[in-house]
């Protein structure tokens, strides 16, 4: 709390206007995809696109020119939640979780302990075409700690036991060389990524990047791949979650893009170099995966073209900065139509630090334009506007959706108050409708799914929809009684859900106070509204989101901020329960007992306790000896 309200204080004088400064939408793809033959024409006094038919040439399917086009039946346009292709082709991927002690990091400082995929800091990249079957075999060799692998933003149609939530819809791969196989669809294209669910593993290094190739909504030459970037501690995620839980989260140390960056005293390290190509146009795959920190970046002396929010096409437009909440992803485009030379690519924090704050006043790559000189940048540029951890407001999805909102009434069991319980100890313990979250890893819900056992404990959170292929409708109130309320990252497992509306943007540091009513009723959008699979919920305010309940599984819905789901800040949808059962594969079903009765014979040999609600927290398995040393 200290540190919340004196880093508010410190910073709220110097606070920008709160407007987004973006052209407008423009639909730069043919509607009519008879006309397959497309080039672009750019204005005299705009960097806006659009696309125009060729006479007399036929541009090739998801050519250069023609992004929209996939292959024979599917395009742009084509709704992946109803119709996928089937290519017949398994991408199979193998990672390796290790453990290793006094790593020294990409900006030079040691750390004591880091947890590693495949030997890197960063995981490989999953790769695979629209329509591919994944098959990733996850090798656990650390030494005391369970581990499962979130597969973010992959919808896992009839897979909910390889959606990787464990406590949900699994028990732990157990250490000291546990082995599990996820098998699932690339039912979706786009940009994603993939990390633990276990305790703070994910923010030790267990983490990576995942890449569908589909069809875009904007013609570009270069596909320049995943750009991740995140937080990144000196002290292990461990450490971190036992202080947070009475102190609030310290500034971030540094941070990394692509896994690289450099210290902002000693200068160890590597700049992070992007290439660009001069008369091209690219496609930037930006990825927001840290474990507190949400970030402003922008590259100086450039626009970028938004054409994808999480993994869902929106109709391209054009903005000077972006803002990336944990767990978010923005597919941009980049024209390299400057003066060749280098070019920062900042990070800034917004919100008055509500949006987070690092040691390193100023993180950056940079991008290098070929047959530039090497070096850093020489033009500081032009910091980003706050966007005050808001999001972009006008993203418009391609494949439209229309959802009926006027006869929505707030009632008891549509609305979900986040709260913030600061009456005991640990001081800091988040609440979903007056309960914090605690799954059991030893019985996840799967579990009671598959005895048809109803009886959930309440601290698992379960709220069962039985409803089929309707529209679901869920108002997050963000402690809205409560003296002290801050911005989270809300993301969904199984769904894109549909944004109808929220609450004004303000400055969170301000903490003014916004009830849903009647009269917001008629403020919601029904038609083609902003679809996506994390958005922000604002600071003393509301969300109301929909998703259609045609998908059965046990689906969280929880805060992206590690520290806060880890304090409890999740609930857990659990759709069709009975549908669910009959959908579970005989061999899915030996799998999840056998991978749970490994779980449990080692769980009684671990010393340690279960000491938060298991999705992330402190690892089992570190000793106090071991945490009070450092």
């Amino acid at each position: 709390m200290k540190f919340f309200l004196g880093a508010a204080a410190l910073l709220l004088g110097s606070l920008a206007p709160s407007s987004i400064f973006a052209a407008p939408p423009v639909t730069p793809i043919q509607r009519d995809l008879a006309l397959t033959t497309t080039v672009e024409k750019r204005g005299a006094d705009t960097n806006l696109l659009r696309a125009l038919p060729v006479e007399g040439r036929q541009a090739s399917c998801h050519s250069a020119t023609n992004r929209a086009c996939w292959k024979t039946g599917f395009t742009i346009n084509t709704d992946y939640e109803t119709s996928t292709p089937t290519t017949g082709v398994t991408r199979t991927y193998t990672l390796t979780l290790t453990e290793v002690d006094n790593w020294t990091g990409p900006d030079g400082v040691v750390k004591k302990k880091v947890m590693l995929v495949n030997g890197g800091i960063l995981g490989p990249t999953i790769l695979a075409d629209w329509g591919d079957n994944i098959q990733v075999t996850v090798i656990n060799n650390l030494r005391t700690n369970g581990t499962s692998i979130h597969w973010h933003g992959m919808h896992q149609k009839d897979t909910n036991l390889h959606d990787g939530a464990n406590g949900v819809t699994e028990c732990p791969i157990p250490p000291k060389g546990g082995t599990r196989v996820y098998k699932f669809k690339a039912q979706q294209y786009g940009t994603s990524w993939y990390h633990s669910h276990f305790s703070a593993q994910y923010g030790n290094g267990v983490v990576g990047t995942i890449l569908i190739n589909g069809p875009a909504s904007l013609p570009y030459d270069i596909d320049l791949g995943v750009f991740p970037i995140t937080d990144y501690y000196y002290r292990t995620a461990d450490e971190l979650v036992e202080f947070t839980m009475n102190n609030g989260p310290p500034a971030s140390d540094n941070v990394l893009f692509q896994g690289k960056g450099k210290h902002p005293v000693t200068g160890a390290g590597q700049w992070a170099n992007v290439t660009l190509t001069p008369g091209k146009r690219h496609r930037l795959r930006i990825i927001n995966t840290s474990t507190h920190d949400h970030f402003q970046v922008k590259l100086q002396n450039h626009t970028m073209t938004v054409i994808a929010s999480d993994m869902v096409p929106v109709n391209a437009f054009t903005v000077d900065s972006l803002f990336l909440a944990v767990g978010q992803r923005y597919d941009v485009t980049i024209d390299a139509n400057k003066s060749v030379g280098n070019y920062w690519f900042n990070v800034t924090y917004g919100g008055a630090a509500f949006c987070g704050v690092s040691n390193n006043p100023n993180p950056a790559a940079i991008f290098h334009y070929a047959g530039a000189p090497g070096g850093v940048p020489t033009n500081r540029g032009t910091p980003s506007i706050d966007h005050q951890c808001a999001d972009l407001p006008n993203l418009t999805p391609v494949v439209t959706r229309t959802v009926p909102v006027s006869g929505f009434t707030k009632k008891a069991d549509n609305t979900l108050p986040v709260t913030l319980d600061l009456s005991g100890t640990p001081l800091f313990v988040w609440k979903v409708n007056g309960s914090a979250i605690n799954v059991q890893w030893e019985k996840p819900i799967i579990d009671y799914v598959l005895a048809q056992n109803t009886s959930y404990p309440r601290e698992a959170n379960v709220i069962t929809i039985n409803s089929v292929n309707q529209w679901t409708y869920w108002l997050i109130e963000n402690d809205p009684d409560g003296a002290f309320s801050l911005p989270h990252p809300m993301h969904l497992h199984g769904h894109d859900f549909v944004v109808l509306g929220r609450s004004p943007t303000v400055n969170p540091a301000l903490q003014q106070r916004f009830v849903f009513g009647p009269s917001d009723v008629a403020n919601l959008k029904s038609v083609n509204p902003v679809r996506r699979d994390v958005t922000m919920l604002p600071a003393r305010g509301w969300v109301l989101i929909a998703f259609k309940s045609d998908n059965p599984g046990a689906w969280l819905f929880h805060c992206h901020i590690a520290w806060h789901v880890s304090g409890g800040l999740s609930v857990d949808y659990l759709e069709r329960p009975n549908d669910l059962r009959q959908r579970i594969t005989t061999a899915d079903r030996n799998m999840h007992n056998n991978n749970c009765n490994a779980w449990r014979a080692y769980w009684p040999t671990n010393p340690f306790p279960k000491i938060d609600s298991g999705l992330r927290k402190k690892s089992v398995g570190e000793s106090k000896e071991w945490f009070i040393k450092r």
